[in-house]
């Protein structure tokens, strides 16, 4: 139902139907079965259920136009929109690009310390680095590029390692794919690579 301009209620029908079923399923990130679109806009469900098929149809372009970027799924018994799998590669580029927030150097730092010597406790990196690395710390945390990996039994010093996370922005599958830093050390005796 919508509501007119003097304030009525209307029925949805014909292109109002569907614009507002395709609206609805815009901004769900959850599937929508029709059972839900049908009482939400107050249709039968016969209706909204050839309704999401012709969307469907429409969709994936064989009405004789070219498929759209996006596809209408059945999953988890619901209807959702989703990037059609060819333009997968576009949605990353995106995303890639649109992150402005750059890590600072003492984190580039502090995650590098994390990522050769895991697992690690603040207190050891704090030593390594020579700085208090507290909000440095909190901040690769919230961004998921490490995790809590223990807690030490006899000092309560809560340990860290990377998470999958970081192996994906670093473009490699494991840390064993890392370089050897000892060649860029000062001290080519330094324990960094025993970790590799």
């Amino acid at each position: 139902m919508t509501l007119s301009p003097d304030g009525l209620a209307v029925p949805v029908e014909g292109d109002d139907l569907r614009g507002a079923v395709e609206a609805i399923l815009m901004v769900t990130d959850v599937p929508l079965t029709v059972v839900a679109l049908a009482t939400a806009l107050e249709c039968p469900v016969n209706v909204v259920r050839d309704l999401i098929s012709s969307l469907k149809l429409d969709y994936d372009g064989t009405n004789g136009s070219a498929p759209r970027g996006f596809e209408l799924r059945e999953v988890g018994g619901g209807w959702r929109i989703f990037v059609r799998h060819e333009y997968d590669w576009a949605v990353k580029m995106f995303i890639a690009n649109e992150n402005p927030t750059k890590l600072s150097q003492a984190a580039l730092e502090t995650l590098a310390v994390i990522a050769y010597k895991q697992p690690i406790s603040r207190g050891q990196i704090a030593s390594i680095r020579a700085v208090n690395v507290d909000s440095v710390v909190r901040t690769l945390l919230s961004r998921g590029l490490i995790t809590e990996l223990y807690t030490d039994s006899e000092s309560g010093a809560i340990h860290y390692g990377t998470t999958e996370l970081l192996l994906e922005v670093l473009g490699i599958n494991s840390l064993d794919e890392m370089p050897l830093i000892s060649p860029y050390l000062p001290d080519a005796n330094s324990d960094f690579d025993d970790k590799l």
